[in-house]
């Protein structure tokens, strides 16, 4: 990323901050924890919420999420290092490390290792009976999981289809373990964990600390009011789903799959892991691409390369756009948690804050003929009236409108210009809105905005002057 890209982006931060806990609190959410890395480093690290509602325990940056399918891109990035260290093949099959599929002369014996990675071995997604999903059995153990795929594992043959299956990625985690000599867990947190010093991210459930993990909760679509959901081992899982981190963890883990970072990879094995390889629904457009244990997604302008993560309680997501050098990762902790909307809005208002504008400083001449410089920042805030709540924000070059209550920042964006001292113009925007007209405001003595007429003509206030906008639960 140039440094005025850097600059720009780093000038955008506080009110990425400020956007973020307002849609935490609207979206009433436990707990929200977000990281931004960007030149080289990790740039923005937040926590909003709670990690535990009912002790009023606050979120913090280093309060453990788990991370579910994210886990793929690190059992993905695990048997690459091992293809290059030449102790498997991508096209090795399941049957050369799992005897028993062999013996049991199951189709799955037959997949390759590749098949897995894409998910396109045709694999069972979790098993005929998955409410370990719901905490109502165990997650499987090894010999479970084996019996799981020897008795129906097979659904389509290999190379058929893209099929998500957490089993199969399940068995990546028993491929790793038999061609590196150690157990999945103790691989990964040496050749990965370990290798980048990572301090709060491991590959299943520590008893240890289990004081550091933030409370997960169940959603709002079956009840008003949210219940705690306990944390369990994923077991022969933990390949597929049982990693845990943090979003400063994950930003960086991901920028270490950056192009010319080759601490876990080699370049040509990151460009085969976060290839297009399947589409995961080729009769829409614009559905998402599975590279090897990668997603890969159009936002806006960006190719993203990432994953999400679905456990019982948390929702994440995580991505990288390798092009910018620009990590996001988000963590929720509730099982509608609105992980995926809120970093794809954090990589909007990015690319809002680098549009190229007019300035936004006007000068005026005084009533002594003296130059009078309007700085745009006296007219930015967060206002509210009847019908929602408005921000007026500079974002870049630009000084815009947006409302912090739509799930895209974005939607009904005005572009707005300094008329005078008191006075905006909306200069550019939907034609449903009110282009062209004018937004006057009124100041006290102090300088401080005590109302503004907006859009329409209706009266907003200061939101902070409304009362607390963000209440404990």
């Amino acid at each position: 990323m140039p440094s005025t890209a850097a600059a720009t982006v780093a000038a955008v931060l506080p009110y990425i901050d400020s956007w973020l806990e307002y849609r935490a609190w609207k979206l009433r959410v436990p707990g929200v924890q977000a990281a931004i890395y960007f030149d080289g480093e990790t740039r923005f690290s937040k926590a909003y919420g709670f990690a535990d509602v009912e002790a009023k325990v606050p979120l913090t940056t280093d309060h453990l999420f788990r991370i579910a399918s994210h886990s793929k891109t690190f059992t993905a990035t695990a048997v690459l290092q091992l293809v290059e260290a030449g102790q498997l093949r991508l096209d090795d099959t399941a049957g050369d490390f799992v005897p028993e599929l062999v013996e049991a002369q199951s189709p799955v014996a037959l997949v390759t290792v590749r098949d897995l990675l894409e998910h396109s071995a045709g694999v069972i997604r979790d098993g005929l009976d998955g409410d370990y999903w719901q905490h109502t059995r165990p997650f499987p153990d090894e010999a479970e999981l084996v019996a799981m795929i020897v008795d129906g594992g097979d659904k389509f043959l290999p190379g058929e289809s893209f099929n998500y299956t957490n089993i199969g990625y399940s068995l990546l985690g028993l491929i790793v373990a038999a061609a590196s000599g150690v157990s999945y867990n103790e691989y990964v947190a040496a050749e990965i964990v370990d290798r980048l010093g990572l301090k709060n991210t491991g590959p299943e459930l520590d008893d240890a600390r289990s004081g550091d993990y933030a409370s997960g909760y169940t959603g709002f679509h079956t009840s008003l009011v949210r219940r705690k959901v306990d944390h369990v081992d994923t077991r022969a899982m933990a390949a597929a789903t049982g990693f845990y981190g943090t979003a400063d963890d994950l930003v960086l883990y991901f920028a270490a799959h950056l192009p010319g970072d080759t601490r876990l990879l080699s370049d040509a094995s990151k460009r085969l892991q976060q290839r297009e390889h399947w589409q995961s629904d080729a009769a829409q457009p614009g559905s998402a691409h599975y590279g090897l244990g990668m997603i890969i997604e159009k936002i806006d302008g960006h190719r993203v390369v990432g994953h999400s993560g679905g456990y019982p309680g948390h929702i994440t997501r995580s991505f990288f756009d390798p092009a910018a050098g620009l990590a996001v990762s988000v963590m929720t902790n509730a099982v509608d948690g609105p992980a995926g909307e809120l970093s794809t809005g954090i990589l909007r208002l990015i690319d809002a804050a680098l549009v190229q504008a007019p300035a936004l400083t006007l000068t005026l001449s005084g009533a002594a003929g003296d130059a009078v410089d309007i700085d745009s920042a006296r007219f930015t805030g967060r206002f509210a009236n009847l019908w929602g709540v408005l921000d007026v924000v500079q974002l870049g070059e630009r000084l815009v409108s947006i409302s912090p209550g739509s799930p895209n920042p974005l939607d009904g964006l005005d572009e707005l210009e300094i008329v005078d001292e008191n006075t905006l113009r909306i200069r550019k925007g939907s034609g449903f809105g009110s282009v062209g007209e004018l937004m006057h405001y009124e100041f006290d003595a102090d300088g401080a905005v005590t109302l503004l007429r907006g859009s329409g003509g209706m009266s907003m206030w200061p939101l902070d002057r409304l009362g607390e906008p963000h209440p404990l639960p």
